[in-house]
């Protein structure tokens, strides 16, 4: 069964920064892209940034500067490191796992995690 856990939410003021992590579990890593999304309620899941089996990565125009994210395949595990947080950062925060190249595309990931809520204060 294939599981992905994130953590490291919470509630941060504007220009702070989070660092979220996502474990993942039941699957074979390393053969997976890796990809972060964020909704608000009442809007469309949206992407965040992506990491390629090779860790090439990908940003949304909103996050390039501020967000990096990284994969550790010996721990099964993706992070996503948040610079200068924004109140239009707020969002529920998921990790996903796919077996595509078609990286930005929600509908192209497996797998999905439950979400962890970014909250930022201005």
């Amino acid at each position: 069964q294939v599981q992905l856990v994130e953590s490291g939410g919470g509630l941060v003021q504007a220009g702070g920064s989070l660092r979220l992590s996502c474990l993942a579990s039941g699957l074979t890593f390393s053969s997976y892209a890796m990809g972060w999304f964020r909704q608000v309620p009442g809007k469309e899941r949206e992407f965040v940034t992506a990491i390629s089996r090779t860790s090439g990565t990908y940003y949304a125009d909103s996050v390039k500067g501020r967000f990096t994210m990284s994969r550790d395949n010996a721990k099964n595990a993706v992070y996503l490191h948040m610079n200068s947080l924004k109140p239009e950062d707020t969002a529920v925060y998921y990790c996903a796992a796919g077996r595509t190249v078609l990286m930005t595309r929600a509908n192209q990931y497996e797998y999905w995690g439950q979400g962890t809520q970014v909250t930022v204060s201005s």
